[in-house]
């Protein structure tokens, strides 16, 4: 994927995609991703992807889950994903601020392709805290 792609794309996280498929969900999480989506800017990556099929337990869930590995793009965890995950959790470490794991390695993901990020979940406010 050539920076210019990237360029457009936003990474949801999970907590943003659970909002999008619940009733009720957050309402301007829930039009956030519409619009990304609609718009074909909507990425994930695969720590995003695992997080969603551990959960997925309905047909209809497999089923969105399985269109979206066609169609949507999914941003590599490339090395300097991984370096700015392991900085973020000695960060966190010394403000005392225990952030889950896979929650570091997604919001390294966003900041290390140099995209927005949609979320519903408090640990993102504390990484861009900790990442300033």
């Amino acid at each position: 994927m050539s920076a210019a792609d990237l360029e457009s794309l936003v990474l949801v996280d999970s907590s943003g995609w659970i909002q999008l498929l619940r009733r009720q969900g957050d309402a301007g999480v829930r039009e956030r991703v519409r619009e990304v989506l609609e718009d074909g800017r909507a990425a994930w990556c695969d720590i995003v992807r695992v997080e969603l099929w551990r959960g997925a337990g309905s047909d209809s869930d497999k089923a969105i889950l399985r269109d979206f590995e066609m169609e949507l793009p999914s941003l590599d965890l490339s090395p300097a994903v991984w370096k700015l995950s392991c900085d973020l959790a000695q960060r966190c470490r010394k403000k005392g601020q225990p952030i889950p794991t896979t929650d570091l390695i997604i919001y390294a993901c966003a900041k290390a392709h140099d995209v927005d990020l949609i979320h519903h979940d408090q640990h993102f406010n504390v990484l861009a805290s900790l990442h300033r």
